[in-house]
């Protein structure tokens, strides 16, 4: 279990769905991000996101790039 306020740097697909938008992890499973930007450009690609963990699933991304 990742503790609240953990830094997160990990990389997976990025999906959106009608509640925002999704990090399918290459690790397996996936969170739920809460994004300042929308990365419309980057759907549906294999990108590289960075933040923290808010917790059940959430982070709270300061970034995303391509990987």
């Amino acid at each position: 279990m990742t503790d609240i306020g953990a830094a997160v740097d990990e990389t997976g697909r990025l999906i959106r769905d009608a509640a925002g938008f999704l990090l399918q992890r290459d690790l397996g499973g996936s969170y739920r991000l809460v994004l300042l930007r929308v990365p419309v450009d980057l759907v549906e690609k294999r990108v590289r996101v960075r933040g923290f963990h808010a917790g059940d699933g959430i982070v709270e991304a300061d970034g995303v790039a391509p990987a």
